[in-house]
């Protein structure tokens, strides 16, 4: 699916989000992340591998990330569940000189907001080549750790950044992420194999590379 090219002739930034998105998921990183917050729940919560793996999922849904049912429910220190949980590594992935060039094409500004920590972030960003193309990168630390999808999240986050919401568009592998960006006027973009049908979905694609191809 190609995007209309005028369709984002107003965006002056550009927001992605990181894992899924801006490498291809059969790269699978979050199954090692899912198996350390396993541990983690396990051995914090003293509870069993099954117990964690239904609380880690229960408070996904719940809560948009384990993390915040992690300190709603049980009052846990952010700082060294996100150290832990995200030192894995980064082996599998790869540099993708083409995206690399798509994005530094963009007119505008360029950044990476995601669930997961800067830190981590900057490590996937490494491994894709992609280090020093973006202006900036925000983390759920940035956001007083409310993740994705509730709306405070993003207005901390792009409060900081001076964003303005109608001139940015987000690009998103998880769509209920898109609804508050949509809410606030953004131009949103689903990123994933199948499409989604909702009105806070603007556009699809299974291929970063081509649509952005399409857009510069």
């Amino acid at each position: 699916m190609r995007a209309p090219k005028d369709d984002f002739s107003h965006i002056t930034t550009w927001v992605f989000d990181l894992d899924n998105t801006l490498y291809d998921p059969s790269v699978r990183l979050f199954d090692q992340i899912e198996v350390r917050m396993t541990e983690y729940v396990v051995r914090t919560l003293n509870v069993s591998k099954k117990e964690a793996d239904r609380l880690r999922s229960e408070y996904w849904a719940e809560y948009g990330t384990t993390l915040a049912g992690l300190m709603r429910v049980h009052d846990i220190d952010p700082d060294p569940y996100l150290e832990e949980v995200h030192d894995i590594s980064f082996d599998e992935l790869t540099h993708d000189a083409e995206l690399r060039q798509l994005i530094t094409t963009l007119p505008g500004r360029r950044i990476v907001y995601t669930n997961g920590t800067a830190p981590y972030a900057e490590n996937v960003l490494k491994g894709r080549g992609l280090d020093d193309v973006f202006d900036a990168i925000y983390g759920i630390e940035h956001a007083d750790y409310l993740p994705k999808p509730e709306q405070a999240a993003f207005e901390q986050v792009f409060a900081k950044d001076g964003l303005k919401p109608a001139q940015a568009a987000m690009f998103e592998d998880t769509h209920r992420n898109l609804i508050a960006p949509h809410e606030m006027g953004m131009r949103t973009v689903y990123v994933a194999p199948d499409p989604y049908d909702a009105d806070h979905i603007h556009h699809h694609t299974g291929d970063l590379n081509r649509f952005l191809r399409a857009l510069v």
